[in-house]
């Protein structure tokens, strides 16, 4: 903080995303502080947005109400469409150039890339004192996702994960209907997804990658490859290991949110999966990961089951179920749930049933929520702590697929107990200046 009288824009910016921190500043500091809460909402951030298209364009549409400083894509097309929207925004091809040139000029940082430049992109936002959106899942590993939620605490910046349903009513009312009791203990979760993205194999012969695209940074940190149209950018990266994490690196932060949040779940203690044969490559097109969580704050130990691709159920407890849910078995009935609805078994019991008065308040979007976030220290929902616990649980089940085995989970140690073999998939190497560490 400058040692002068008058407390400016991006000083407040930065202690008041610190939060608690702020608490203890004392005498004149702390009543300039408070002056400057009280202008915050005001005063608009200083955004770089890492991304620009397809889910990217997205997250800028949720934070254009700021300034939009600069821009950051790896494809010069979708570079200059951004460019067009916000002509003042300084443009890269390179998101490390980018926060290193950008200095004091940005406040926060939004990244949409493909998986495995979330981490890379988001510890050097973080590590340079900025706030930091990011797209699901947080990142392409167990281990950066943990690396993330320290360094995050111990910046103090405001974080919030890309899970955008979280925001939503339908969440909320679940969370306080299981939390009330209504199903009474709940042991069981199922979550199911019925979209697939995996198979293929890796074309024999590379391509000459079009003139707009800048592939070697495409690839960021992952193993050098020869590019090949349609094969990997825009969007068939999710199929690739060495990019993505298939259909459960896609949507089990969406889903699995939901148990998480309503089951006060964190770390299990164990993870299997099955599904078809492991590819080198590729994931799979179907996949089932088995958790056990532990007791936690006086609630029972949970099962929590994950379905995607062609492996999901059609029937579970008993019940006839979509193609996406969540289905909640507890010891006086069971619940299912979406982002958008719920139903209680067994119907007739539970006819006319009135769910507890909320206690959650009403979101106020979820952009919305960092951006307050970023200016007065307010908490967010899917901040790095929770989202990256979430993280690390979701990924582990590819961690069991690719191994094989049921593995015992040491979270604090992030170390499969019995599978010394999982330590690959836990954690990565990176090609050289991409390193996260």
């Amino acid at each position: 903080m400058h040692n002068t009288t008058q407390l400016d824009r991006r000083d407040f910016l930065r202690v008041s995303g610190a939060g608690a921190g702020a608490a203890v500043l004392a005498g004149g500091v702390w009543s300039q502080l408070q002056a400057a809460q009280s202008r915050s909402a005001n005063q608009k951030l200083n955004i770089a947005c890492v991304g620009t298209a397809n889910r990217a364009a997205a997250n800028i549409d949720g934070v254009q109400g700021e300034n939009i400083v600069a821009l950051c894509d790896i494809d010069k097309t979708y570079l200059d469409r951004a460019a067009e929207r916000f002509p003042a925004a300084r443009t890269y091809a390179d998101y490390r150039e980018l926060i290193e040139a950008e200095g004091d000029r940005i406040d926060a940082v939004v990244i949409a890339t493909a998986d495995h430049n979330h981490a890379p992109a988001a510890i050097r936002a973080i590590r340079a004192g900025k706030h930091v959106y990011c797209e699901k899942p947080l990142t392409h590993t167990v281990h950066e996702a943990r690396l993330l939620a320290e360094a995050a605490a111990k910046q103090g910046v405001a974080t919030q994960l890309g899970t955008q349903i979280h925001a939503g009513d339908n969440y909320r009312r679940v969370v306080e209907i299981i939390q009330s009791g209504a199903i009474g203990d709940v042991t069981e979760a199922h979550v199911w997804v019925g979209k697939g993205w995996g198979g293929g194999e890796r074309p024999a012969e590379g391509q000459e990658p079009p003139a707009t695209l800048s592939w070697d940074l495409w690839l960021g940190p992952a193993p050098e490859r020869p590019y090949y149209a349609g094969k990997y950018h825009p969007a068939n990266w999710r199929r690739w290991w060495d990019f993505g994490q298939g259909t459960l690196g896609d949507m089990a932060c969406h889903y699995m949110d939901l148990p998480f949040w309503a089951l006060k779940l964190r770390h299990p203690v164990r993870c299997e999966a099955e599904g078809p044969d492991v590819h080198p490559e590729t994931c799979p097109l179907g996949l089932i990961v088995r958790y056990e969580f532990p007791q936690r704050e006086g609630l029972p130990p949970c099962k929590l089951t994950w379905y995607d691709g062609d492996l999901i159920p059609r029937e579970v407890a008993g019940e006839r179920v979509p193609a996406n849910g969540v289905m909640f078995v507890g010891t006086e009935g069971k619940m299912y749930a979406d982002y958008g609805n719920y139903r209680l078994f067994p119907a007739d019991k539970f006819r006319g049933y009135q769910p507890p008065e909320p206690t959650i308040p009403r979101s106020i979007g979820h952009h919305a929520e960092w951006i307050k976030a970023c200016k007065d220290g307010s908490p967010t929902t899917c901040n790095f702590d929770y989202s990256g616990a979430l993280t690390e649980a979701v990924l582990l089940g590819n961690v069991a697929y690719r191994t094989g085995e049921s593995l015992d989970w040491d979270a604090r140690e992030l170390k499969a107990t019995n599978c010394p073999a999982a330590d690959k998939y836990i954690r990565k190497e990176y090609r050289a200046g991409w390193e996260v560490a």
